[in-house]
């Protein structure tokens, strides 16, 4: 039996925590960012847990990480 391909898109934008659940970055940070307020440019500089709804779809795109 061959062994199964990871997504290679989603391999690079995800990755797990310690306790096995999936990271992802914030969208919309990278331009347009001028009528974006401080706050809430501020609050997508760091990470986000994936939804509980996506984490099936993840675990068939990347089964090796």
């Amino acid at each position: 039996m061959p062994k199964m391909k990871s997504h290679s898109g989603a391999a690079k934008r995800f990755s797990k925590t310690g306790r096995g659940k999936w990271k992802r970055n914030n969208a919309f940070a990278s331009h347009i960012l001028t009528k974006k307020s401080p706050k809430r440019k501020r609050n997508m500089r760091g990470t986000e847990l994936v939804a509980d709804a996506d984490v099936n779809r993840l675990n068939r795109l990347i089964p090796y990480k």
